[in-house]
C-alpha cells in the first residue's frame, strides 16, 4: 500500500475514502487478473517473476496484502493490493495450494500438497515461522473466526479426511472423514459449522465444529471444488466443476436450493463483502461469472487470464500518496506580484510511482489562492499565479501550501514549499 508522507499541515477534514472493492483471480496460466466489482472490467493484471503458476488467493482482513501460492514454484507471492505491486515471494513447501490468512492479520497458512505439510508464514518478517505435517496432498484450508483451529482438507482418492489444527500448538488434533477426496472447505461466521467439498462423492458434508462430528451430507453437481459461505452464514455457494454450474446449500437442512449455469469447469467462488453477488471462476472458459444472490442469475461474465483457478474479494483502501512541494520565485511587477513555478510532485508512497492525472490546489499559508494545476505523466502539477499588492511581501516569503484532497483510489496529501525572490 502506500504510505502518506508529507506535511506540514494536517489533511483536509472530510471522511476518509473508501476505497473499492476489488476481486483477485489467480490464473493458472499466469498472472493475477484484478477485477473492479462496481464496473466488472479487469483493471490490471499483476505478474510475478518469481511465481508462473498462481492458483489460489487470498487478501489479509485489511485489505491492503494480497497473498497468492504458486504450485509449480513453491512460492507464495505477496501482493500490496492499494497499489497492486508485488512485495514479496516466498519460498514455502511443494506444490502449495491452498492459502487462508489468520483473522487478526498476524499469520497466512498455506497448504502444500506435494510434501503434505502447511507453511505457517509469519506476515511481520514474510518467512516461513513453521512447517505444521498433516498428512497427505493437502489441499483446501479454512480458519475459525476466532483463529483457534486450522481445517485442511486432503484431496487423496477414495473416503478422506480434514485435518483440525489447534493453531495454538500447531498440531493435528483431529482427522474427520467427511467423504471421497475432500478438497475445499469453508466455515460459517459463527464458527459453529464447516461444509466441506468431498469431490469424488459429488457431494458436501457439514460439521459441528464443537464436536467434530459430521451432521449430514447433500449431494450436488458433477465433481465439486470450491466452496464459500454466504455472511449470514445461511447458504454455501459450491461449484460443480464438471456439471457447468454452482449449488447453492442451505446450510441449516443440508439441502440444495438452487443451481445456477455458470462457464465451463467452474473452480473457485467469492462472495462481494454486501452479499450481493458471487464471483465464479471458469477454469476452461477463461471467464468469471457474476451470480446475483438473490436472483441466482448470471449478471455478467468477465474475461480474465488463462485458467482462473482462486478468486478472492476484498474492500481495499486507497494508495497512500507523499506530495512534495518545491520552491517557486516571487517576481514583482507594477500593480503586484507573480508567483512563477508553484509545483508539487505527487507520488504513491509506497513505491515512489507518479501519479497522474490528480488536482493539486495551491494556496498561500494564510489561505489566500495561488493556482490549481494538474500532474503530468511524471506526478507534477506547476503553475503561475498572480497575487494583488495588497497581499504583501511579507505574506507571500512565508511560503505555500500544496493539497490534494484524495478519492477512492488515493488518500489526501499536503505539502509546504517556499516562495523566493527573484
Amino acid at each position: 500500500m502506500v504510505a502518506l508522507v508529507t506535511a506540514l499541515a494536517a489533511a483536509p477534514a472530510s471522511a476518509a475514502p473508501a476505497g473499492r472493492v476489488f476481486g483477485y483471480i489467480a490464473n493458472n496460466g499466469g498472472g493475477v487478473s484484478v477485477i473492479d466489482t462496481a464496473t466488472n472490467a479487469v483493471t490490471s493484471t499483476i505478474t510475478d517473476s518469481g511465481g508462473s503458476s498462481p492458483y489460489m488467493v487470498d487478501v489479509a482482513f485489511d485489505g491492503t496484502r494480497g497473498y497468492v501460492t504458486n504450485i509449480r514454484d513453491n512460492t507464495l507471492t505477496v501482493i500490496h493490493a492499494p497499489t497492486n505491486t508485488v512485495d514479496a515471494s516466498i519460498p514455502v513447501g511443494s506444490r502449495p495450494a491452498g492459502v487462508v490468512v489468520a483473522p487478526d492479520g498476524g499469520h497466512v497458512y498455506v497448504t502444500n500438497y506435494g510434501d503434505g505439510t502447511v507453511s505457517v508464514v509469519d506476515v511481520a518478517t514474510l518467512a516461513v515461522g513453521a512447517t505444521i505435517q498433516v498428512g497427505p496432498n493437502p489441499d483446501g484450508v479454512a480458519i475459525a473466526p476466532d483463529g483457534r483451529s486450522l481445517y485442511v482438507t486432503h484431496d487423496v482418492a477414495g473416503p478422506g479426511t480434514v485435518s483440525v489444527v489447534d493453531t495454538a500448538t500447531n498440531a493435528v488434533v483431529a482427522d474427520v472423514t467427511t467423504g471421497n477426496t475432500p478438497t475445499a472447505v469453508a466455515v460459517t461466521p459463527s464458527g459453529a459449522r464447516a461444509v466441506v467439498v468431498n469431490k469424488l462423492s459429488h457431494n458436501v458434508a457439514v460439521l459441528d465444529t464443537s464436536t467434530n462430528a459430521v451432521l449430514g451430507t447433500v449431494t450436488v453437481g458433477s465433481t465439486p471444488h470450491g466452496v464459500a459461505i454466504s455472511a449470514d452464514g445461511a447458504r454455501a455457494f459450491v461449484t460443480n466443476s464438471q456439471s457447468a454450474s454452482v449449488s447453492v446449500v442451505d446450510i441449516a437442512s443440508i439441502s440444495v436450493v438452487g443451481t445456477v449455469p455458470v462457464g465451463a469447469r467452474p473452480i473457485g467462488v467469492a462472495f462481494t463483502p454486501d452479499g450481493a453477488s458471487a464471483y465464479v471462476t471458469n477454469f476452461n472458459s477463461n471467464t468469471v461469472s457474476v451470480v446475483d444472490t438473490a436472483s441466482l442469475a448470471v449478471t455478467a461474465t468477465v474475461d480474465v487470464g488463462s485458467q482462473p483457478v482462486g478468486v478472492a474479494i476484498h474492500r481495499v483502501p486507497p494508495a497512500e500518496t507523499t506530495l512534495t512541494a518545491g520552491a517557486a520565485s516571487l517576481q514583482v511587477r507594477v500593480l503586484g506580484f507573480t508567483v512563477r513555478s508553484v509545483d508539487a510532485k505527487l507520488t504513491r508512497t509506497h513505491d515512489g510511482a507518479p501519479v497522474q492525472g490528480r488536482q493539486v490546489v495551491f494556496r498561500l499559508v494564510n489561505g489566500g489562492p495561488l493556482c490549481t494545476a494538474t500532474t503530468n505523466a511524471s506526478g507534477v502539477a506547476k503553475c503561475d499565479a498572480n497575487v494583488p499588492l495588497l497581499v504583501g511581501v511579507g505574506a507571500l516569503l512565508q511560503g505555500y501550501t500544496a493539497s490534494f484532497a484524495g478519492n477512492d483510489d488515493y488518500t489526501s496529501s499536503v505539502s509546504h514549499g517556499g516562495i523566493g525572490l527573484l
